[in-house]
């Protein structure tokens, strides 16, 4: 396979705005050339603004979790349980829609965190990463990259906080953070 067409991985991480937006760019240009792109999102309540837009585009194809569990450090023991089994058969409904599509690029937005607070089977991933299909592009995002993903990916961008308007009191805000 050509290197042109061999796909890579990419970790967009940091504390500062943007994992998300870059990912969402990506999978917008990815769709413009014609290609399929398998989009999900883990540890989020599939309310995102951005999905509302990536659904009316025919090949982009938008694999959610059916259950919303809330942030991390408010769950219970129990509920982090059942949040790893969502998450896990999230995790691999994804892996079968992009076998499914033949997809060219699939973007795990918040993949990072899932990673790192084992709320996904972490041997699936790294299954997955190591085994992808060769042209498959793969995009995670999320804070802190656990040093066995850095390892996997061929891009590593830091998007580094200088100042965010949240430190100053204002909520996310709809169009704009969500």
């Amino acid at each position: 396979m050509s290197e042109e067409k061999k796909g890579l991985i990419h970790i967009y991480t940091g504390d500062g705005k943007g994992k998300t937006t870059a990912c969402v760019g990506l999978t917008v240009r990815c769709a413009g050339s014609g290609r399929k792109v398998v989009f999900s999102q883990f540890l989020k309540d599939n309310k995102s603004s951005e999905l509302n837009i990536l659904r009316n585009i025919d090949n982009i194809y938008i694999v959610t979790c059916d259950k919303s569990f809330g942030f991390i450090f408010n769950m219970s023991e129990e509920k982090k349980a059942e949040a790893k089994k969502a998450y896990s058969q999230h995790l691999l409904n994804v892996i079968n829609k992009v076998k499914e599509v033949d997809a060219d690029m699939v973007v795990f937005d918040e993949m990072i965190a899932s990673y790192n607070y084992e709320m996904i089977d972490r041997e699936v991933l790294l299954d997955f990463l190591k085994n992808k299909p060769e042209k498959l592009e793969v995009v995670m995002s999320g804070r802190e990259p656990a040093e066995e993903l850095v390892n996997l990916a061929n891009y590593v961008s830091e998007i580094k906080k200088v100042k965010h308007p949240f430190d100053e009191g204002i909520p996310s805000r709809p169009g704009i953070e969500k």
